[in-house]
């Protein structure tokens, strides 16, 4: 398929090249990945231009089934179809001559959770949705009877997943993926989404969408959470550090293809063998994991990264106000919906006040690469490597310039799998040992200080987190860590350095300390 887009204020365009009945069907196809219920397609083009014969391979896409019998609706008016996932609408309007038919047809009702599409879509009027995906399709009379072209324009919030779609297209055909199948693989806490992507050869390699972040409303200097507290804006950040990582040999994925401005990207496949066995943490993994960021930890690293050609990406730093920010979470959503406390302003200035105190000797100290999500679902292991290189990096798009102590902290008090306290003070050792053989100057006294805060600042945020992917994002699965982070943050708060934010949580947060409540 030959292709190109372009883009309008409104609306985004694709126009593809069919040279044949075959090329047709893998259109449907693809565009088949990406279509939910809700959603409108509607098919233009004249008589004998293809539309019946591409919406019968998208719905055999859709059910499952190659060999459905899909017939023109031309007389029945619609034709409904279960599919895998949702029920499907097959609509001829050729028939209709005024819009106002379509309510006597039941047209509200069937569309209902329902994917519709739609032949001869100008009859419906006004009545056609503003987000919706029009598939234009033509023949051409100096090419074979065989050749249609076909023109997609994504309106409204169809536009931007045109824009995926094709850019998807895209990567796929640069890394040789073209014809793949599409695994869907668990997503994270952002609105990223990963595919598995298998060859016909049974080669693989994984399929990443993360399109722009969408910035949220300001909060605090006119500024939004997001752009307080450093979160990538797009796949960029993703690409520069992975760069770097590679550069100095560490295990981040190799980048097949990428589309920069869409934030799709095609990458070496990592496989799914986790630092985590089934009996719970596999403690030879964790402290490779460990030695890894010892060594990082002892690098002299660069604070600007190449991402494409000339243009450079600046590490941010994890400064006072990302690190103050993130622990707001907790008095935003994890107070009011989970403690069901009621916090006065003066509660939340003393609180606030209190950790930015705390934070300023470690905003001050040592620097150097921060993760960030350095922690057992980002970590994969390939045993076939060696050394720290078996250490897989998957998850560092939000790379700052931070404390050392975060990033071990991240591991050693992981919000989704308990490392037994035994354990954690023996890896901590293992650092400690690895940072002192590359420095003799190694000050383990001060890392312990700010391991102590990180952790508890980190406890901190994720509570938030993790109440708001209940309350706001939908994802229940979420609270089921809550007792293990609330354990951890109890334990970091026994600092004697905090004293001072333990005795603000015990006043206003007994639940951390008797977790009954």
């Amino acid at each position: 398929m030959a292709s190109s887009l372009s883009r309008q204020k409104s609306h985004a365009t694709w126009r593809i090249a069919l040279p044949d009945e075959a090329q047709t069907a893998t259109l449907a196809v693809q565009i088949a990945h990406w279509l939910k219920p809700g959603d409108m397609v509607t098919l233009s083009g004249e008589l004998g231009a293809g539309k019946t014969a591409f919406a019968r391979a998208l719905i055999r896409s859709l059910t499952g089934d190659a060999d459905i019998e899909v017939p023109s609706p031309t007389f029945t008016l619609m034709q409904i179809y279960d599919g895998l996932d949702f029920p499907i609408v097959h609509a001829d309007l050729y028939r209709i001559r005024h819009p106002d038919e379509l309510e006597e047809l039941g047209w509200d009702e069937a569309a209902e959770g329902a994917l519709v599409l739609v032949e001869w879509p100008d009859r419906a009027g006004e009545r056609l949705p503003p987000d919706r995906l029009d598939i234009a399709l033509a023949l051409d009379p100096a090419q074979d009877a065989g050749f249609r072209s076909a023109t997609l324009t994504g309106y409204g919030t169809f536009a931007g997943r045109l824009d995926i779609a094709r850019a998807v297209h895209n990567v796929l055909a640069e890394s040789g993926f073209a014809d793949a199948e599409r695994q869907f693989m668990q997503g994270d806490a952002s609105t990223r989404t990963y595919e598995r992507l298998v060859g016909a050869d049974g080669a693989t390699a994984v399929l990443m969408i993360s399109p722009p972040r969408a910035d949220g409303p300001p909060i605090r200097f006119g500024k939004s959470y997001g752009t307080l507290a450093h979160l990538a804006e797009n796949i960029r950040p993703f690409v520069a550090i992975d760069k770097g990582l590679r550069a100095e040999g560490f295990s981040a994925p190799e980048i097949y293809a990428v589309d920069l401005d869409v934030g799709v990207a095609a990458l070496e496949d990592f496989g799914g063998e986790s630092v985590v066995g089934d009996g719970g943490i596999v403690t030879e993994r964790y402290a490779e994991s460990v030695a890894l960021l010892a060594r990082l930890h002892q690098m002299s690293l660069p604070e600007s990264l190449p991402v494409d050609g000339s243009k450079e990406y600046n590490i941010p730093p994890y400064d006072l106000d990302a690190l103050s920010v993130e622990i707001e979470l907790l008095l935003d959503w994890y107070a009011p919906h989970i403690a069901k406390a009621s916090l006065t302003s003066g509660a939340k200035a003393s609180f606030v006040n209190l950790w930015r105190h705390t934070l300023r000797d470690i905003v001050a100290g040592p620097r150097t690469w921060t993760l960030r999500d350095f922690h057992s679902p980002n970590i994969l292991w390939l045993g076939e490597r060696q050394g720290s290189a078996r250490v897989g990096l998957i998850d560092f798009q939000d790379c700052v310039l931070g404390h050392p102590a975060y990033d071990v902290v991240s591991l050693l008090q992981d919000a989704r799998v308990s490392v037994p306290p035994e354990v954690e003070l023996k890896l901590l050792g293992h650092y400690a040992q690895l940072r002192r053989i590359a420095d003799a100057g190694f000050d383990m006294a001060g890392f312990a200080r700010a391991y102590a805060v990180l952790g508890a600042q980190r406890a901190t945020k994720i509570l938030g987190i993790f109440a708001r992917l209940d309350k706001r994002d939908h994802k229940p699965q979420y609270l089921a860590h809550l007792p293990r982070v609330e354990e951890n943050l109890a334990k970091d708060l026994a600092h004697p350095l905090l004293s001072g934010l333990k005795g603000w949580y015990e006043t206003h947060l007994p639940r951390l300390f008797n977790r009954s409540a």
